[in-house]
C-alpha cells in the first residue's frame, strides 16, 4: 500500500507583470497584546478602580456582615473568572481589562483585611510578606520571560504573570495604605497626600529622566493601590475613624458609573509591541 507524503509546497513560476504570492504569516496568532496601552486616562480609571476595590470590599465584608474570609471567597472567585475570561479573548476588550482589575482590588481589600486583622499579622507584617511576594513574583517573572513589560504581555505565560503581579500588589497596596494611614499615624487624608506625592515624583521622573519606563510603571501601578486604599477609607468610615462616614453603597454605585465614563467615553487601545 502507498503511504501519501507530505512535500512543502513549490514556490510557482511567475512571469513578468504577475504578482509574486504573498509568504504565510507564521507569527502566532495568539502573540497578541490584550492589556492597555498606558495613558492618563488608564491612570485615572486605575485610581477610581483601587477605590472601588476598597469600598465595595468594605461593603460586602463589613457592611453586609459575611466578614472578611468569606468576602475574600466570593471576590476570589469573581477575580479568577474574570482572569480566565480576560486570558480566553482573541483581543484587548476594555470592559473584560478592567472588569479584572476591579476583581484584583475587591479581593486584595478583603484578603489584606484578613491577613493583618483576623490572621494577627498586622499592617507591617502584612505589608512586608506582600512585598516580599510581589517582589518575588517579578524576579521570576523576569529570569522566566526575560522581560516584565506591560507591552511585552503577548503570551498566555506573561500574561499569568503579569496578573499575579497585580494580584500582590493589589493587596499590598491595602496593607500599605492601612499601614500609612493607621500604624503611622498619619490619617487617610495626610495618607492621601503623601501617596498623591509620590506619584506626582514618578511623573516627573517620567518626563524629564531616562528612568526605566517599566521600573515606573510598576512603581505607579504599586502606589495607585494605597492612593485608592486611603480615599476609599476617607470616603466610608467613621468620623470618629477620621472619614467622612459616607455610604459605602452609594460610594461604589458613584465609583462605578465614573469608570464606566471613563471607559465609555474615552478610546482605549492594546498596548504596542516593544521593540
Amino acid at each position: 500500500m502507498l503511504r501519501a507524503y507530505a512535500f512543502p509546497a513549490l514556490p510557482r513560476m511567475i512571469g513578468p507583470g504577475t504578482e509574486a504570492p504573498t509568504r504565510m504569516n507564521t507569527t502566532h496568532t495568539s502573540a497578541v497584546t490584550k492589556v492597555p496601552e498606558v495613558t492618563l486616562v488608564f491612570w485615572v480609571v486605575k485610581i477610581l478602580c483601587t477605590t472601588l476595590g476598597e469600598t465595595g470590599g468594605d461593603a460586602v465584608s463589613m457592611s453586609m456582615h459575611l466578614g472578611y474570609l468569606i468576602g475574600t471567597v466570593i471576590f476570589a472567585a469573581v477575580f479568577l473568572a474574570a482572569v480566565i475570561v480576560q486570558m480566553r479573548a482573541k483581543q484587548f476588550h476594555p470592559t473584560i481589562y478592567w472588569f479584572t482589575i476591579i476583581a484584583t482590588t475587591t479581593v486584595g481589600t478583603t484578603l489584606a483585611d484578613y491577613a493583618t486583622r483576623e490572621l494577627g499579622i498586622g499592617y507591617a507584617g502584612g505589608t512586608a510578606l506582600l512585598a516580599a511576594l510581589l517582589a518575588g513574583s517579578l524576579f521570576v517573572w523576569r529570569l522566566t520571560l526575560g522581560s516584565v513589560s506591560f507591552r511585552d504581555v503577548r503570551t498566555p505565560a506573561a500574561e499569568s504573570f503579569y496578573w499575579l503581579t497585580i494580584r500582590f500588589s493589589q493587596t499590598l497596596g491595602t496593607a500599605l495604605g492601612d499601614w500609612t494611614a493607621d500604624t503611622a499615624g498619619l490619617g487617610f487624608g495626610r495618607a492621601a497626600v503623601i501617596f498623591s506625592a509620590l506619584l506626582g515624583v514618578l511623573a516627573l521622573l517620567y518626563f524629564y529622566t531616562k528612568v526605566s519606563r517599566t521600573a515606573l510603571f510598576w512603581s505607579a501601578f504599586i502606589l495607585t493601590r494605597p492612593l485608592g486604599a486611603v480615599v476609599g477609607d476617607l470616603l466610608d468610615k467613621p468620623i470618629d475613624h477620621g472619614g467622612l462616614a459616607l455610604s459605602r453603597y452609594a460610594a461604589s454605585a458613584v465609583l462605578i458609573a465614573l469608570i464606566l465614563i471613563g471607559i465609555f467615553a474615552f478610546k482605549h487601545r492594546a498596548a504596542a509591541h516593544s521593540h
